[in-house]
């Protein structure tokens, strides 16, 4: 059965964009800004929206990216500033559903379109220059609060105000929040992420990466993509 898990406060959206990063060239497409009206969700991507180095981000594993209020709330009483809708990089600004706590797999009805919980985001230095502070990525990490990517099952349209309807919850206990967690500090329970039929390959790879480690038999896999 389905419930009502909130509501969609902003949808935000941002080509690639060049700055420089420590004397060298660099891009990103991390600066994100609300749109008006609806916007389709299609094939890997928000219309409107980019990536600029897609062997790290985006993909049908994280095409949509969703962020909390209450956690930009929290953060803004952290580092003692008003943070914008959009400012953590997220296509969507949430209210009124516990994201970190979303379970893998798990699948939100917005608007027409059905998009499915997929893998935490995993911060990297791109994140701290969109914070303008190269520890950010590092406190991000600490505050266990990722927010979650999502695929796109069905596509559709989607806005601001449109409920966030939790039309299907797998069998299984393993949260975004999990994932984040046993990735960032604790690894002794990285088999739980083999036992979820719809875990990313990426996150997949890993972990047996890891387990095959333990067992000295270590494979070539690399880490799973960053925000």
């Amino acid at each position: 059965m389905a419930t009502t898990g909130g509501r969609v406060l902003s949808v935000n959206v941002g080509g690639a964009r060049e700055f420089e990063y420590s004397g060298r060239p660099a891009k990103s497409a991390i600066w994100k800004s609300p749109v008006v009206g609806r916007i389709t969700a299609r094939g890997v991507n928000l219309d409107g929206d980019d990536q600029a180095d897609r062997k790290a981000h985006g993909g049908p594993d994280k095409a949509v990216y969703a962020y909390a209020i209450e956690d930009v709330r929290w953060w803004e009483q952290e580092i003692g500033r008003s943070l914008e809708y959009g400012e953590f990089g997220e296509n969507l600004t949430t209210e009124g559903i516990e994201v970190n706590k979303a379970l893998v797999g798990e699948r939100w009805e917005i608007g027409t379109t059905v998009l499915e919980v997929s893998e935490p985001r995993i911060p990297c230095w791109r994140l701290g220059v969109r914070m303008n502070d190269k520890m950010f990525p590092r406190r991000f990490t600490e505050a266990l609060r990722p927010g979650p990517y999502l695929r796109i099952i069905v596509e559709g349209e989607l806005g601001a105000g449109d409920e966030i309807r939790v039309v299907e919850r797998p069998d299984h206990d393993l949260t975004i929040r999990d994932v984040f967690r046993i990735y960032t500090r604790d690894r002794d329970e990285v088999e739980r992420l083999l036992a979820v039929p719809r875990m990313s390959e990426s996150w997949r790879g890993w972990a047996d990466h890891l387990l095959q480690k333990a067992k000295g038999r270590p494979t070539d896999v690399a880490e799973p993509g960053c925000c």
